[in-house]
């Protein structure tokens, strides 16, 4: 795979609560040379960085971030405000909890609830696949088809581990053809990065990949661009 189709697939990410507005610009910078496919960055800086990037690079926020307990009129509100302040993609956290205790419709209406939110833009869905079981990944699978939503997303990064390979493989296996699948969370190598994405993965969540390539030498107009 060419840096190019690699950058092509990156959500460049930045969501760590220490992230000033000089991260989140160096962050556009990086994003915007190597032509990724999106910025993910914290709600409060989506305004600025819309503004950054006049339209050369696609801003994605986090809504519910990152337990996923907030109501869904809250997470509504978030999403609404974050698509007012420029945001093209939202990726949210779902009820844990609520899924953990069986109310598969619950989380099923509140992804519904936040695509008619959404529209047209993208929707990807966090189940931080860490904290389920098998059953409970199969059935966010079935629950993320039905609720229409775009993308089923493996991790938030903040819980106790981040992507599998099984996990991306069991996606592929049990979503519908129309849900694309993101892997993010502790992508830690190029090859890493690949691997995920034979085994399924149109998006990747992370800002090493960007780094990496730095680090190796491929300046940005080398990834084809």
């Amino acid at each position: 795979m060419t840096p190019q189709e690699l950058c092509s697939m990156v959500d460049h990410t930045q969501l760590k609560q220490g992230a000033t507005w000089q991260d989140i610009r160096t962050l556009c910078d990086e994003a915007m040379a190597f032509k990724t496919a999106s910025v993910c960055i914290p709600p409060c800086y989506v305004k600025q960085a819309h503004d950054y990037v006049q339209g050369k690079m696609v801003v994605c926020t986090v809504v519910g971030f990152p337990n996923g307990n907030s109501t869904t009129a809250s997470k509504a509100f978030e999403t609404r405000e974050a698509l007012d302040n420029g945001a093209g993609e939202i990726d949210m956290v779902i009820n844990i909890g609520m899924l953990k205790a069986g109310d598969l419709q619950y989380v099923t209406n509140e992804i519904k609830a936040l695509k008619e939110v959404v529209g047209d833009k993208i929707l990807k869905v966090i189940i931080e696949t860490c904290l389920l079981t098998d059953e409970e990944k199969i059935a966010m699978c079935k629950a993320v088809t039905d609720a229409g939503a775009d993308f089923i997303k493996t991790s938030t990064g903040f819980s106790t581990a981040g992507a599998t390979f099984e996990d991306v493989a069991l996606f592929a296996k049990h979503v519908s053809p129309k849900v694309r699948i993101k892997a993010a969370g502790g992508i830690s190598s190029l090859e890493d990065a690949e691997k995920f994405v034979s085994l399924g993965a149109t998006r990747l969540g992370t800002s090493r990949i960007v780094k990496l390539l730095q680090a190796q030498g491929t300046p940005a107009n080398d990834t084809g661009y």
